[in-house]
């Protein structure tokens, strides 16, 4: 079928697969059908049209392909931050399944700082035997290290490996030579790699482990300080790549603080290995554990950063089609600049008749190079056929990046060079540095990729994936000395920032460009750092040919089509910030959980709340996810909260859903408040049925609170679609503290008005069932609207005895008692729009009061007091949503004489 489509055959049905059983047949059956291709030689042009378009580019210069990018189609991308997010303490967590006993041997390669000595000897008193490889003298070479490993492998299974060395830290990059990062980067990451591949087959065994530790700063060095030693990043993302390889493996990277000593650290590794197979990126700071979660951000200031004709841009990797693409985009939207484009391949000729014919007869340029290196006498294959073609897209990409700028008005510097050579690199920015004094940005896009698993990945390979990104990276660091770089950027990958299975040394070179754009936040403040965690693009790129579109498509991935990602470097240039970013749609395994309950011992949570049913996950990526069938015949709250005659879950209950589930992780803490509510879609039960209300909470902290996020969802399968209808419904933030919030007191307004709203008056217009009259009578009193709480009101819920931990009538009180001041100035009811925050202090005992103030943005501010002037809700910036229709003057009517302000 590929044959007859490529050569336009039409179909034969009454062929036989078995009559081409050879090459030879398929071709023979080719010529017979198409007689026009059967007198062309091979290696030679097959027509008249492959001539001319020869000719043709033989006459006239090389106009290299260019790509335009669309910043809509950019916008439309996902926009992904990785963000500390916190895990639950390590007893709501499942066993690992890598139990540490009595046998058991493990290999502890230790540090210099005293925590792989602790370590060991923990591992003693537990049973285990240590097999320790001291590198406080000088680490041992790799081959020495293979050979101590596969002796003690020899002599018996082994368990597990402790990665220690990345908890020593470096000199500062300033004071380092080439032979100092290089050994710095052979010691954490390289002999990591040697020591994986010697114990790969005893990794792979039920039980295994590998646990590396770093000193990122505790949370991986996504907080405002960024990266405290960014060298760990290669270990992270070497880690991260092994689990991806080895799926039942127990692997962890454990990022620690700088002053966290060894003992601490020695029992916080035990731990790690012995319970919560939910991450791999574990971070321990402020007596908290932490991990990497996904959060998307628009971008905050676009526009911010303006780039002109004056502006000066340094960027490796120049000859790759999609940094190329990216390069000519930057230099139309600024029109000009200059830039200076580096690579290894080789200026490219303008007037190269090959590159012209890349597009317009790749085929018979193939033939023509088939024939030109048959003419040397040597064996030609495809792959050195190949080989040289991609050398011709490198010079054709090359040469865009160079018409682009130029055409822009611009001036772009090419020069050839291998970025592993120090001088040649230091040599380029010096230059630079004289002729301009700064790089506005400097982009370090370089980078080449061999997927191979760790056993079959020849050291040598992975030192030539690894080395042009990391040492290249050091060479541009060291070459820029002192010059102002207002912003650098690095081209990382998916695979840094999740790892990725056969590309260990990629996953582990990017994650180190990752860490040190982090660490320039403390390090070089005046230079944002920015790296670009591309997903597979399509159409360009080493990604989009051969098999990898197939293999992504199985794994749930988009690739990026190239439009959306050539203005994504321009935007985030010009948005002036720094960060790391994910960009890519879909990203399917990647953000999978590699547990089914996220890590979560769901035994061990004490669920126990009106709005809580079932815990399902804590995913990576999702959050806590607790799921709650509602059904309107049983819950009264559903019952007596009807709109149209359809049952809607009231507002308050999502925000007791919400409260309910945030505390579930952190049982020692409060709700202290509630804030940043917003009802974004009414949550109906149509036909009266049930349905289930899914909330998801991602955790971090502020100071000493934690602070959960909380999105309420629920899901519809609708008629004629495959897959279900997912809506958010409200979303909040719910602070938990060690202590309740406290009461505060409040100026009494009039509690006698002579004449008030009745309970009967207010119900006539609200379409409250009895459960949720909550207003027993309401009246003006001065510039403020008091509502006084019903008494003996019936059950709001069932069963009736179960926890509520946010008050939800009383929070409907003071919903309804806003309510009242549109309806008596404008004669319209307000459903909940949301509000800035909820602080409940105490559940009242006696008669209390709901106050409620307009304030100057529209909003209201409520205060549910007592008759002496104890706070026990407040109730700030709560908006309303008018609705359309305005209520009937004659149901209306008494409720405006009673609240007109007076």
């Amino acid at each position: 079928a590929a044959i007859r489509e490529t050569y336009d055959i039409p179909r034969e049905d009454n062929l036989k697969m078995r009559d081409f059983p050879t090459l030879a047949h398929v071709i023979q059956f080719v010529y017979d059908r198409r007689p026009d291709l059967a007198a062309a030689k091979p290696g030679a042009p097959a027509a008249g049209a492959t001539q001319s378009a020869t000719a043709a580019a033989s006459a006239a210069p090389a106009a290299a392909k260019t790509v335009s990018g669309d910043m809509a189609a950019a916008d439309a991308v996902p926009r992904r931050v990785p963000v500390p997010r916190l895990r639950p303490a390590l007893d709501l967590c499942k066993p690992t399944g890598a139990a540490l006993g009595k046998g058991s041997r493990v290999v502890v390669v230790s540090d210099a700082g005293g925590a792989g000595k602790a370590l060991a000897g923990k591992l003693r008193e537990a049973g285990v035997t240590p097999l320790v490889v001291e590198t406080a003298g000088g680490a041992p070479s790799a081959d020495a290290l293979t050979q101590t490993l596969e002796g003690w492998i020899a002599e018996g299974p082994i368990q597990g490996l402790y990665w220690l060395p990345a908890l020593d830290a470096p000199k500062a990059v300033a004071d380092m030579d080439a032979a100092d990062w290089r050994e710095a980067l052979r010691v954490r990451a390289k002999l990591l790699f040697a020591a994986v591949r010697a114990l790969y087959g005893q990794l792979g065994a039920p039980g295994a482990f590998l646990v590396s530790a770093v000193r990122l700063g505790g949370r991986h060095g996504y907080d405002a300080a960024g990266a405290a030693d960014p060298f760990g990043g290669a270990v992270t993302g070497l880690t991260k790549a092994v689990k991806r390889e080895l799926g039942g493996l127990t692997a962890k990277a454990v990022d620690f603080e700088p002053g966290c000593g060894a003992e601490e650290v020695a029992e916080a590794l035990l731990a790690e290995t012995s319970r919560d197979p939910g991450a791999v990126e574990i971070g321990r700071q402020g007596g908290r554990r932490w991990t990497v979660g996904l959060a998307e951000q628009p971008v905050a200031t676009p526009g911010t950063v303006s780039f002109g004709k004056d502006s000066v841009y340094v960027v490796t990797g120049a000859a790759g089609s999609i940094v190329s693409a990216i390069v000519a985009d930057l230099a139309q939207a600024a029109g000009g600049g200059t830039f200076y484009l580096l690579d290894l391949a080789a200026k490219p000729d303008a007037a190269n008749p090959d590159i012209a014919r890349l597009d317009a007869d790749r085929e018979g340029l193939k033939r023509d190079i088939f024939a030109r290196l048959k003419q040397d006498g040597a064996r030609v294959t495809p792959v050195m056929v190949d080989k040289e073609i991609a050398a011709l897209e490198r010079a054709q990409a090359a040469l865009a990046a160079i018409q682009a700028v130029e055409a822009a008005g611009g001036e772009a510097h090419y020069h050839s060079l291998n970025l592993l050579d120090t001088e040649a690199v230091k040599a380029v920015l010096a230059g630079v540095a004289g002729r301009h004094g700064k790089i506005d940005a400097l982009i370090h896009a370089a980078g080449l990729e061999i997927s191979r698993n760790v056993p079959d990945k020849k050291p040598s390979e992975f030192d030539l994936v690894f080395d042009v990104k990391a040492d290249g990276w050091f060479n541009l660091l060291h070459g820029i000395g002192d010059t102002p770089v207002g912003a650098a950027v690095v081209f990382s990958s998916v695979a840094g920032r999740f790892g990725n299975a056969g590309q260990a040394d990629y996953s582990a070179a990017n994650d180190l460009l990752c860490k040190f754009v982090s660490s320039f936040r403390s390090s070089r403040p005046a230079t944002r750092g920015l790296a670009l965690d591309w997903t597979a693009w399509s159409g360009i790129g080493m990604a989009s040919r051969g098999s990898i579109p197939a293999i992504m498509k199985a794994a749930g991935i988009d690739m990026l089509p190239p439009e959306a990602g050539i203005p994504v470097t321009r935007r985030e240039l010009c948005a002036g910030t720094g960060a790391e970013l994910v960009i890519g749609k879909r990203l399917g395994v990647m953000v999978g959980d590699f547990d089914a309950t996220g890590g979560l011992d769901i035994g061990a949570l004490k669920p126990e709340g009106a709005m809580l049913g079932k815990v399902a996950a804590l995913g990576l990526y999702g959050g806590l996810e607790v799921e709650t069938e509602l059904d309107p015949a049983k819950q009264p709250f559903l019952d007596d909260h009807r709109i149209g005659g359809t049952p809607v879950l009231p507002g308050v209950m999502g925000v007791e859903a919400m409260a309910e589930a945030a505390g579930l992780l952190f049982p020692g803490l409060r709700v202290a408040a509630v804030e940043d509510v917003r009802f974004l879609a009414p949550f109906k039960f149509y036909r009266d049925q049930p349905r289930t209300v899914t909330v998801r909470v991602d955790y971090s902290a502020d100071g000493a609170d934690v602070v959960a996020d909380c999105r309420l969802t629920g899901s519809r399968q609708l008629h004629g679609q495959a897959e279900p209808e997912v809506t958010t419904h409200f979303t909040g933030r719910v602070r938990l503290a060690a202590k309740a919030a406290k009461a505060g007191k409040a100026k009494v307004p009039d509690l006698k008005a002579g004449n008030a709203a009745s309970a009967e008056d207010i119900y006539k217009v609200y379409f409250h069932g009895p459960a949720y009259r909550v207003m027993g009578s309401a009246w003006r009193s001065g510039d403020a609207v008091v509502a006084r709480f019903a008494a003996q009101l019936p059950p709001d819920r069932e069963p009736e005895s179960s926890p509520l931990v946010a008050a939800p009538r009383l929070v409907e009180l003071c919903f309804q008692a806003s309510s009242l001041i549109g309806l008596a100035g404008e004669g319209r009811l307000g459903l909940p729009d949301g509000f800035r925050t909820l602080t409940v202090a105490a559940q009242p005992k006696g008669e209390v009061f709901a106050v409620v103030a307009a304030a100057g943005d529209g909003s209201y501010d409520v205060n549910v007091i007592d008759a002496k002037g104890k706070v026990y809700l407040a109730l700030c910036g709560y908006r309303t949503m008018a609705l359309p229709e305005t209520v009937a003057e004659d149901l209306a009517a008494p409720l405006k004489q009673a609240l007109q302000p007076q």
